[in-house]
């Protein structure tokens, strides 16, 4: 990812964008072919040092560009740039970066996605409770729990394949985008030999609309990661201990506190999803410019495209280490299972009142009036309940067995995990 946002990639990218122009110039018959294949033969991507040179002089980078390129050229070099705007290599080049920085984080969408299916299977029995609030609520798995983290994951890669398509765009429309200049045909050419589609209509710019969707689209996948991690720090606090992130041989967790294991990883990537936030925040700023542009986007799309796409390269690395080399306590999950004196049983005896004929107010306040004993006397909800005669007059042992029954928690997680077969086999391109 460093490679593509690299000041010698984004040089490379320009030449290709202005050698591809010279192709379709010397196609429609405006520029001789033998002076396109000279410039070819002798075009050379200029140093990044060479260019700030120019720049220092110009202060415009693409005509510093188009000024380190010439000086390799012969008198043939008079056709580089020829009838651009800096706007049409920038923007179209910008097109092909984008198309190579989305192939390695729709990579680590993949790698992200098969490593959480991979660990929802493997736990898709195991009992845990299901907190709303931060309490106790009723028993879900942990595996199930992972299951709603592998859709998000695909979610985001069927929205981060549509902002990429959106990204796939090129333009030679000119200064004000009416072709005065160029060609349409001239475009749809140069579109072809970079596997870009022509835009359908410009100003100077491409639409930032466009940028604005690939930014937030990717804040998305950082805040998709930020909740699992999110989760994952929870669970690990020492009052729930149920994960904990893998810990080396060697590593320590704090300078001053050697029993310390903290969820550091997950911290880092909730932390860079604040980051990712900022740049979609810049990406919408920059979608109003004035008349047929200005040039206050451009700026900060040099700090925030670059930025988003490093820093959620590294957000999916670093959860698909967290997510492989989990730390899964079912120990623990059994304990804090039980622990709330089985009073997550509580909606399975109000319905079970409704049913025998009781209002489902006075089947509230009755279950209600068991569970804050449990709690209260830290004894058990069952046990409370069975001894409860407005219960019994109303449920017997058999019914009540059913209520208590725990595995009724679980009838449905395999519905739910044949829902997630298709998700492994999902092979699409990144652009049509």
């Amino acid at each position: 990812m460093k490679k593509v946002w690299s000041d010698e990639n984004r040089l490379a990218t320009w030449l290709a964008v202005e050698l591809a122009a010279l192709d379709a110039w010397a196609e429609v018959g405006v520029i001789p072919a033998a002076e396109v294949a000279a410039i070819r033969a002798a075009a050379t991507v200029p140093t990044p040092e060479r260019v700030r040179e120019i720049e220092a002089q110009t202060n415009h980078d693409l005509a510093a560009f188009v000024d380190a390129v010439a000086e390799h050229l012969g008198p043939e070099g008079r056709w580089l740039h020829y009838g651009l705007t800096s706007s049409d290599v920038l923007d179209t080049a910008m097109g092909l970066q984008v198309r190579e920085a989305g192939a390695l984080v729709m990579a680590g969408l993949d790698t992200a996605l098969a490593t959480v299916l991979a660990q929802a299977e493997t736990y898709r029995h195991t009992l845990c409770i299901g907190r709303t609030h931060g309490v106790h609520a009723e028993p879900t798995t942990f595996g199930l729990k992972l299951a709603g983290w592998a859709f998000e994951l695909d979610r985001d890669r069927q929205r981060l394949r549509a902002a990429l398509a959106g990204m796939a765009v090129g333009k030679l429309s000119g200064a004000v985008g009416t072709y005065s200049a160029t060609s349409p045909e001239l475009e749809r050419l140069l579109c072809e030999r970079l596997g870009l589609q022509p835009d359908p209509v410009t100003t100077q710019i491409v639409a930032r609309d466009r940028y604005a969707e690939l930014l937030t689209t990717l804040a998305i996948v950082a805040a998709s990661l930020e909740r699992f991690a999110m989760e994952i720090r929870h669970l690990a606090r020492t009052e729930v201990r149920e994960v904990e992130e893998p810990f080396g041989k060697g590593q320590k967790g704090s300078s001053a506190m050697p029993h310390k294991r903290n969820p550091i990883t997950a911290e880092r990537i909730c932390g860079l999803a604040r980051v990712v936030r900022g740049a979609a925040l810049v990406g919408l700023e920059n979608v109003a410019l004035w008349h047929e542009r200005d040039i206050s986007h451009s700026s900060a799309e040099r700090v925030v495209l670059p930025d988003a796409f490093l820093a959620v390269d590294y957000m999916l690395d670093r959860f698909t280490y967290l997510a492989a080399g989990l730390v899964v306590r079912t120990e623990r999950m059994q304990q804090n299972l039980m622990s709330s004196h089985g009073l997550f049983f509580s909606q399975k005896l109000l319905l079970a009142l409704v049913e025998a004929g009781l209002t489902r107010d006075d089947s509230y306040r009755l279950t209600q009036r068991n569970a804050m004993r449990a709690w209260d006397e830290a004894t058990g909800f069952e046990a409370l309940v069975r001894a409860d005669p407005e219960v019994t007059a109303r449920l017997d042992g058999a019914r009540l067995d059913q209520v208590f029954d725990i595995s009724s928690y679980t009838r449905h997680i395999d519905t739910v995990f044949e829902r997630l077969t298709p998700l492994a086999a999902t092979k699409e391109p990144i652009h049509g």
